[in-house]
C-alpha cells in the first residue's frame, strides 16, 4: 500500500510521532492548471512547504495535479517542476531529502476535461483511503485557472467529486474575480450556486505578505500607543505604493482587459487600506468581526471622480500591444500602466486625511509599502545635528510597513524613534540590530525601531498554510469582493476612454508622474496638458507670445515650454492641413539637442496628430551607425518614433552604414538619398522642415566655409564638421530652400550670441549657412525663445 509505506518512512526518519496519529484524517489537494506559470513559480513550492509543516499535524496527504494536457505530456510537465522544489534553508538535507522523495511518490498527475474525468478522480481518491483504511477529513481545489472556466470546473466538482459527508470542502479561487461591479455579481452568483461561501477561499496574495499581514495584529497590539494618535487629528497623510520596475511584456491580452486599477488597486492596496482604516474588532482573529470592520469602512469611503486619480501609460506599452495582440498600426490603446488615486474617508476618526493608493509598471524600482505619515507640530531651537533621534519631535513621525524589495529588499515593519518602542511578537519578528547607514524617506535606518521576520515566508506559502487550517480571515469573501468593486466601479467608467500621460519607463521618468493634491482632486505636479488623445478637441495653441518679425520672415518667442507647446501645436495643425489637401505630409527634421523637448511633446500630446499619412525624413546625419547614440535617427527614435504610429515604410533614415562602411563616397548614400526624395516627395518640395542653429551659425551639417551644400544643386552632400564625429550627411541648402514651410528652433541663453548677429547679417551663407535659409516659393517662421532672443 502506497500511503503506508510512504507514511512508515516518513515515521522511520523522525517526521512524525507515531503512525497512529495519521488516523486523524486525509486530506486531498487538487491543483486544476498545474502546469501553468503560478504553479510553477508559488504554488507547488507552497504546497510542498504546507506538507513540509504539516506532516507531523496527524493528517496524511495525497497532491493531485490537473491541467487540460493529455496524462504523458502533462505528467512529464508537472514532475519537471517537482523535481525543483526547495526545502527552507534551516531545513537538514537529510529530512528535505526524504520529504521531498516522498511528495513526488504522493503527488500524481491527471487530465481533468470532462464530466467523466472528475468521476473517475473522485473514484480514485475513494479506492485509496479505502485500501489504506484512512477516513477522509477534506478536500481543497486549488483553482489557477482563467476566470471563465470557473463555472465549467464548479459544476463537475459539485455534481461527482465533492467528498463525503464529515468531510470539508475548500475551493481555492484566484483573481481577477470579474472587471467591474456587474461582472463580479455575476460570477459570484454562478460560482453561489455551487459552493457555500464558507467552502470558498478567494486570494489576494498580498494578504499574504507578512508586512500587510501584520498590520491589523501590530494596531491591535500596540493600542495603547495607537488609539491617542490614529486619527485624523494626527495623522497628516497615508501612502500605500506598489511600484515595480517590469512592464507588461508577454502579459498585454490580460493587461489590455484589466490594467493597473483592476490589477493592483482595486484587491491589493485597496484591501491593505481596509486594515488601516477599519475600527478594530475586538477580536482580530475572528474573520466574521474582522469582515463587519471592513465593510464598515467600505461605507465611510468617499466616491470615486474622474478627478480622483491621474494615469500614465509606459510608451513602449502599445507597440507591445500592438505586436502580442496583432493589432493594427493605428489602434490607440487608453489602458493605463499606472496611477495615483486619492481616497477620502469620511469617517469620523479620518475625516480630511488623504490616503493615496499608486502603483505601476516600468518605475524607477521595484518597493512596496505602507507608510502612515503623521503631523508634526514641533519646533525645534537646537541644531539638526545635536538632536536625538530617540527624543527630538522635530524629526519626521511615521510608521511604515514596508512589504518588501527596495532599499531593504525584506518585509520590515518600521517606527519612528520619537513615536514609540512597538510591541511585537517575540516569535515571529525581531528587532533588526546593527543599524546599516541606509536611509528610508530621507531618514537614517537608525532613526527607527525596525523589525524583521523571525523566519522570511513566501506569501503564497503562508495562504495555503492558512486554507490547510480554514483560517477565512486572510481570503475575500463574496460581500467584501462586491462592495470593492462597488466602490470602484463607477471611477473605472468614468476613466474608461481618458488617454493617460506617457511616460518613458525606468529612470528617465524623473518628475514626469508626479503629482499632487489640490482641493481633494489629484494632478500632475508638471504643468503640462495631460489630453493626449482626444481628437475632437483642438490642440492648445492660444499661449501667450510674442509675434513680430526676424530677418524679414515671422517670429514666434515665448518661455522654452510655452514655445514649443506652440511649434508642436503648429506642426500638427500643418500636417493635418497638408493631409486634408493631399493625402500625405513629408517632414524633415534635424538632429542635434534642441529638438528633443520638441520631439517628446509630440510624442506625449499629438494623439490627433496624422502619422498614419506622414512620412519622416532626416535633414542631417552624422557618419555613425543608427544604432550609435550619437545618431540623429537613434535620438529621433527613442524620444519619437517608438512612441508614435508612424509606417514603417514611410520613415526615411539616412543611408550613413552602407557595405560595412560609413560615408564612403564609392556607395552612393547621398545618391540614394536624393533619388528616394526625388521618387515620393513631390518636386523635391518637403512639406516642412525643421532647423535648428549652431553657435557658429551652421544649419542642418551645412557648416561656414562648407565646399558642399550651400549653393548649386538640389541634392544630398556629404560635409565635414569641426567638431566629432566630423563626417556628416546632409540635405543642402537649396534642396531646403525648396520646401514649402521651413521652421527654425532657437533655444537658449548660449544661442543669443548668435541669434543677435544672424538678427543683423545679410544672406551671407559661406560665413553662416542659417542665413542663406531662404524658401523659394514657401513660407520661413522663426521659433526662438526669449533666453535666445534677450539674453
Amino acid at each position: 500500500k502506497m500511503l503506508r509505506r510512504v507514511l512508515c518512512t516518513v515515521l522511520f526518519m523522525g517526521a512524525l510521532p507515531s503512525l497512529a496519529e495519521v488516523s486523524q484524517g486525509h486530506i486531498s489537494v487538487v491543483l486544476l492548471g498545474a502546469t501553468g506559470d503560478l504553479a510553477k513559480k508559488y504554488l507547488w513550492q507552497g504546497l510542498f512547504q504546507l506538507y513540509m509543516d504539516q506532516v507531523s499535524s496527524g493528517h496524511s496527504f495525497t497532491f493531485h495535479g490537473a491541467a487540460l494536457t493529455p496524462l504523458e505530456p502533462g505528467q512529464r510537465l508537472m514532475f519537471d517542476v517537482l523535481k525543483k522544489l526547495a526545502c527552507p534553508p534551516d531545513e537538514s538535507p537529510n529530512r528535505c531529502a526524504v520529504l521531498k522523495d516522498q511528495f513526488l511518490k504522493l503527488s500524481q498527475y491527471h487530465q481533468l476535461k470532462t464530466a467523466e474525468n472528475y468521476t473517475v478522480l473522485n473514484r480514485e481518491i475513494e479506492t485509496l483511503l479505502r485500501q489504506e483504511g484512512l477516513k477522509e477529513a477534506g478536500r481543497i481545489f486549488y483553482f489557477s485557472v482563467p476566470p471563465f472556466a470557473y463555472t465549467e470546473i464548479a459544476r463537475h466538482i459539485n455534481s461527482s467529486c465533492r467528498p463525503p459527508p464529515g468531510a470539508w470542502l475548500r475551493v481555492v479561487l484566484e483573481k481577477p474575480f470579474g472587471h467591474d461591479l456587474e461582472s463580479a455579481q455575476q460570477l459570484a452568483a454562478e460560482l453561489t450556486s455551487f459552493f457555500r461561501e464558507e467552502e470558498m477561499y478567494r486570494v489576494d496574495h498580498y494578504l499574504g505578505k507578512q508586512a500587510v499581514a501584520h498590520i491589523l495584529p501590530f494596531r491591535d497590539q500596540n493600542r495603547q500607543f495607537l488609539d491617542p494618535i490614529w486619527n485624523r487629528h494626527h495623522v497628516e497623510r497615508v501612502e500605500i505604493v506598489l511600484k515595480e520596475t517590469v512592464d507588461a511584456k508577454g502579459r498585454t491580452s490580460f493587461y489590455e482587459q484589466y490594467g493597473v486599477i483592476r490589477d493592483v488597486l482595486q484587491n491589493h492596496l485597496t484591501e491593505a487600506l481596509m486594515f488601516l482604516t477599519m475600527e478594530l474588532p475586538v477580536n482580530v482573529s475572528r474573520a466574521e468581526e474582522v469582515l463587519q470592520c471592513k465593510l464598515q469602512a467600505f461605507q465611510s469611503l468617499r466616491g470615486l471622480e474622474k478627478n480622483s486619480a491621474v494615469l500614465g501609460q509606459y510608451q513602449a506599452y502599445a507597440s507591445q500591444v500592438q505586436e502580442e495582440l496583432q493589432k493594427a498600426q493605428d489602434y490607440i490603446s487608453t489602458t493605463p500602466t499606472f496611477a495615483g488615486v486619492l481616497i477620502h474617508s469620511d469617517s469620523l476618526r479620518w475625516e480630511g486625511v488623504p490616503f493615496l493608493l499608486t502603483s505601476g509598471k516600468a518605475l524607477d524600482e521595484r518597493v512596496g509599502y505602507v507608510r502612515v505619515l503623521f503631523k508634526n507640530r514641533a519646533y525645534c531651537t537646537q541644531s539638526e545635528t545635536l538632536r536625538d533621534a530617540g527624543h527630538s519631535q522635530c524629526k519626521a513621525k511615521q510608521i511604515i510597513f514596508y512589504i518588501g524589495h527596495g532599499v531593504l529588499n525584506t518585509p520590515a515593519v518600521l517606527v519612528s524613534r520619537n513615536l514609540f518602542r512597538p510591541v511585537m511578537p517575540e516569535g515571529s519578528w525581531k528587532e533588526a540590530v546593527g543599524q546599516s547607514d541606509l536611509h528610508i524617506f530621507g531618514q537614517a535606518l537608525s532613526d527607527y525601531y525596525v523589525y524583521n521576520p523571525v523566519k522570511e515566508r513566501d506569501a503564497y506559502s503562508v495562504l495555503i498554510s492558512n486554507i490547510y487550517h480554514g483560517r477565512k480571515d486572510f481570503f475575500i469573501t463574496t460581500e467584501n469582493l462586491l462592495t470593492s468593486w462597488a466602490f470602484w466601479t463607477p471611477l473605472l467608467d468614468s476613466i474608461s476612454h481618458q488617454p493617460p500621460r506617457l511616460y518613458p519607463g525606468g529612470v528617465e521618468n524623473q518628475h514626469l508622474l508626479d503629482f499632487e493634491m489640490v482641493s481633494g482632486e489629484v494632478a500632475f505636479t508638471l504643468a503640462e496638458p495631460v489630453e493626449l488623445l482626444n481628437p475632437n478637441r483642438l490642440m492648445p495653441s492660444d499661449y501667450r507670445t510674442i509675434q513680430s518679425k526676424f530677418r524679414q520672415s515671422p517670429l514666434v518667442s515665448a518661455w522654452s515650454e510655452d514655445l514649443i507647446t506652440q511649434l508642436a501645436s503648429d506642426i500638427e495643425k500643418t500636417a493635418s492641413r497638408t493631409v486634408a489637401s493631399s493625402g500625405q505630409f513629408h517632414l524633415a527634421l534635424s538632429g542635434g539637442s534642441s529638438p528633443v523637448v520638441l520631439f517628446q511633446r509630440l510624442a506625449r500630446h499629438h494623439y490627433a496628430f496624422p502619422w498614419k499619412h506622414t512620412h519622416i525624413w532626416l535633414v542631417d546625419e552624422r557618419c555613425v551607425p543608427l544604432t550609435d547614440t550619437e545618431s540623429n535617427f537613434f535620438s529621433l527614435h527613442n524620444h519619437l518614433l517608438q512612441s508614435v504610429r508612424v509606417p514603417y515604410f514611410n520613415v526615411h533614415p539616412m543611408p550613413v552604414h552602407l557595405n560595412q562602411r560609413l560615408c564612403v563616397e564609392e556607395d552612393r548614400g547621398t545618391e540614394l538619398y536624393a533619388k528616394e526624395i526625388m521618387a515620393l516627395v513631390a518636386n523635391a518640395s518637403f512639406d516642412l522642415v525643421l532647423l535648428g542653429v549652431g553657435t557658429d551659425g551652421h544649419t542642418a551639417s551645412l557648416f561656414p566655409q562648407s565646399e558642399n551644400g550651400l549653393e548649386g544643386a538640389r541634392t544630398v552632400v556629404l560635409t565635414e564638421s569641426p567638431v566629432r564625429p566630423h563626417q556628416r550627411m546632409s540635405l543642402s541648402l537649396p534642396l531646403i530652400n525648396e520646401a514649402r514651410q521651413v521652421f527654425v528652433l532657437v533655444l537658449g541663453k548660449g544661442k543669443h550670441d548668435i541669434t543677435t548677429l544672424i538678427s543683423r547679417v545679410g544672406r551671407e551663407p559661406r560665413k553662416w549657412p542659417i542665413s542663406g535659409v531662404s524658401p523659394s516659393s514657401g513660407q520661413l517662421v522663426w521659433y526662438v525663445d526669449y533666453e535666445a532672443l534677450l539674453g
